[in-house]
């Protein structure tokens, strides 16, 4: 399965997500994404490194938020598993690390949050344990 099977089967596919992206565990590739969801280069380092664990990353979320695709979310949890929950209204973004790449799954106001939450953690998971 390629990158980009990925996004499209299990993260939009699932139902729960309406745009996606993988990106390299240093944030500085794009490895797959969904056609609509772009995201610029600091975008993707600022996700790779609160997922990874940095404490000043951390702290710079929690105070101003998460900018993903242009827009500010903000952060409802960061987990110890780099699993990262926020929000903008009634949309919301997941952010989760798996072992070479970090998964950024948005789901909109029709789709429930928890179920876009488990389908990004889930890949995740799956990641931390697969051998490319």
């Amino acid at each position: 399965m390629s990158w980009q099977d990925y996004v499209d089967t299990i993260l939009v596919g699932s139902g729960h997500i309406d745009k996606a992206a993988i990106i390299s565990a240093a944030g500085d590739s794009i490895w797959a994404a969904s056609p609509d969801f772009q995201l610029k280069p600091e975008e993707m380092k600022d996700c790779a490194l609160l997922a990874s664990g940095d404490s000043s990353a951390k702290d710079k979320a929690i105070k101003s938020g998460l900018r993903i695709g242009g827009m500010f979310y903000f952060i409802l949890h960061i987990a110890d598993d780099g699993l990262i929950l926020a929000k903008f209204g009634n949309s919301g973004v997941a952010v989760a690390k798996g072992k070479q790449a970090v998964i950024i799954g948005h789901h909109d106001e029709r789709q429930n949050p928890s179920e876009a939450v488990s389908v990004v953690a889930r890949l995740a998971d799956f990641l931390k344990y697969k051998d490319f």
